[in-house]
């Protein structure tokens, strides 16, 4: 593994990568959401977990929903398979709410782990805050399972700034804290800077983990370049207003700010804008992006590889701000 710059994770004792691999492209095309993604072979499952891995990345994020566990099965065999059992490897997994309540999160906990291969689950996250239950007793299972030695910490997804408070005082009164929030964050998606989700998080101390660092590819450029490469992604994503002309008309002057910025570094549009993210606030935001190849793979570990200087990280987010909603 290259040695990378790891920080400290919110409040809890775990030290990350910056970056971290979003695993839902490995959905294996089942589900809802896996449908999103085309379907990877194990091989090149495989490849992509081992360059993140070796590239500096030690932590890897991925969900229930993903594929019905499919992603974490296919996870777990990738880790089993590339990186030798003694290294250090953390892993964020995900409970979904939907049409459930609070106490599935103890009995479904056990299928985690056995998709996961036995691994510890660093990280057990509320996926959406959308559930039969309040937040109060979902915490409140949460803390049964840390204290039960099943999960390490609790973490939260798509929660607002007053629901990361309430989380945040239940945890406290069993000794806990909240870790983290996950929520979608790019430099074409801001709002948690202006909805109050940012400033909770710094207020107490909790990580942000951005989702979508790149717009689904976007900020990569390559649609820009070539726009009938949007005439090629398959699933729902195709779909998108970012995807549409106007949608790429309007993210136009942002791809040209971070191409050019690139051109300092030996970098690319893609490494620029994951450098802003985890740079811009401190150390407070990590980000899971995905890979579905293996050049993503190795186009984001790279991205940890240089520092953007304030003055750039300002000159970015101002062009941002013109075109982000």
């Amino acid at each position: 593994m290259m040695k990378s710059v790891l920080r400290p994770f919110g409040p809890t004792n775990l030290q990350l990568s910056p970056l971290g691999l979003g695993c839902w492209q490995f959905s294996n095309g089942k589900g809802v959401v896996g449908k999103f993604w085309p379907v990877l072979q194990g091989a090149m499952i495989n490849d992509i977990v081992k360059i993140s891995y070796e590239g500096g990345m030690n932590w890897f994020d991925t969900a229930e929903i993903y594929g019905n566990g499919q992603s974490e099965q296919l996870l777990a065999r990738a880790l089993r398979e590339t990186i030798p059992a003694s290294d250090p490897v953390f892993i964020a997994t995900k409970w979904w709410p939907m049409m459930r309540t609070a106490s599935s999160i103890g009995s479904t906990i056990d299928e985690r782990i056995r998709q996961l291969e036995g691994r510890t689950i660093n990280l057990y996250q509320v996926h959406q805050p959308f559930s039969l239950s309040s937040v109060s007793s979902e915490m409140k299972e949460m803390a049964k399972l840390a204290a039960a030695g099943k999960i390490g910490h609790v973490g939260v997804s798509n929660f607002s700034a007053k629901q990361m408070r309430e989380a945040d005082r239940v945890l406290r009164e069993h000794g806990l804290r909240l870790a983290s929030n996950q929520v979608k964050y790019s430099l074409l998606d801001r709002r948690i800077e202006q909805n109050g989700i940012l400033e909770t998080a710094k207020e107490l101390g909790a990580a942000i983990i951005a989702y979508s660092p790149l717009e689904q590819g976007i900020l990569s450029g390559k649609f820009h370049h070539d726009p009938d490469l949007v005439k090629s992604i398959s699933g729902p994503r195709k779909w998108s207003l970012a995807f549409r002309k106007e949608g790429l008309r309007r993210a136009k002057p942002l791809i040209d700010s971070l191409e050019q910025m690139a051109g300092h570094y030996d970098a690319t549009a893609t490494q620029v804008a994951l450098n802003w993210l985890i740079h811009a606030h401190g150390e407070t935001v990590f980000a899971i992006p995905g890979a579905s190849k293996v050049h993503h793979a190795e186009q984001n570990v790279k991205a940890m590889r240089f520092k953007l200087t304030a003055n750039e990280i300002k000159e970015i987010s101002e062009v941002s701000r013109f075109v982000c909603r």
